[in-house]
């Protein structure tokens, strides 16, 4: 399988599209999968005026009204930019019978974002299902700086690595490493990894802002994995919280093994199946 960059739009054929921060539109020829779209202002109008005001650096690259359909929607955890209401909810009104798949943990939550008469899927990390013919969809588990479970021991963060059309592709959800993640994502034999960049410090760590995976990290877990693509993700949305994409373009022009592929509004990277 290849990717090939080329100037396009969100529907218009078999490709993996960037939405900003950790949001992905995959048509894979067979399903189309929407991944942790944020595509409104939400959280700009709840911390206007704080410390970290999280406007935007980059304006949505379409609004949940002008969205195609999709076959499924997956939610990797309940922060806002992952499990935004003002996207979703919107969406679920359009498409009520469009299936969210979501942490079981997280599941209230869930509800009360996008809609109490949702046709949900509520999953755990380390289990396979179907969720629709023909797409295999394996959950992980996510630290997002640590593991956090509910009373029953659900993941409240998680991760999906998926096999639809031909290609494998695998999103780690927000998370930090930890053992056994290179290793599950190797067994599943993910062709692209979609992995957050936006690192972590103690200053963010102190206010409440948990972090991820550095560069260094992502491309070492891909080299692991024996993922031939890399897709870094989850920058250049709040200035707090992001990584020069010049660092992801000077990586990506000395790696060859992985191919980093910096993911940019307005690009399709096309799915070729050798």
């Amino acid at each position: 399988m290849r990717l090939e960059p080329r100037p396009g739009t969100i529907g218009d054929g078999p490709a993996i599209h960037w939405l900003g921060q950790a949001g992905f539109w995959i048509d894979t020829g067979a399903h189309r999968l929407l991944i942790d779209p944020y595509l409104s202002d939400s959280l700009a109008r709840k911390y206007a005026g704080q410390r970290f005001d999280h406007r935007r650096m980059m304006p949505a690259p379409i609004t949940p009204e002008a969205l195609p359909r999709p076959d499924i929607v997956l939610v990797t955890h309940a922060h806002t930019d992952h499990m935004d209401p003002d996207t979703l909810g919107p969406l679920h009104r359009r498409f009520p019978d469009l299936p969210f798949v979501v942490p079981a943990a997280r599941l209230d939550m869930a509800r009360a974002r996008i809609g109490e008469d949702t046709p949900f899927v509520a999953v755990d990390a380390d289990k396979t299902l179907e969720p629709l013919s023909g797409l295999t969809l394996r959950v992980l588990p996510a630290a997002h700086e640590s593991f956090e479970q509910d009373a029953a021991g659900r993941h409240a963060f998680l991760g999906y690595a998926f096999a639809s059309g031909g290609v494998r592709i695998a999103h780690s959800g927000d998370t930090i490493p930890y053992p056994g993640l290179a290793e599950r994502l190797r067994s599943f034999g993910a062709d692209v990894l979609l992995l957050p960049v936006n690192g972590r410090d103690s200053e963010r760590r102190d206010a409440g802002i948990p972090g991820n995976l550095t560069l260094d990290e992502a491309i070492s877990i891909t080299t692991e994995a024996a993922a031939p693509y890399l897709v870094p993700h989850h920058f250049g949305m709040f200035a707090f919280n992001t990584l020069d994409p010049a660092t992801i373009e000077a990586a990506a022009a000395e790696s060859r093994d992985p191919i980093i592929l910096r993911p940019e509004i307005g690009m399709a990277m096309d799915l070729r199946r050798d």
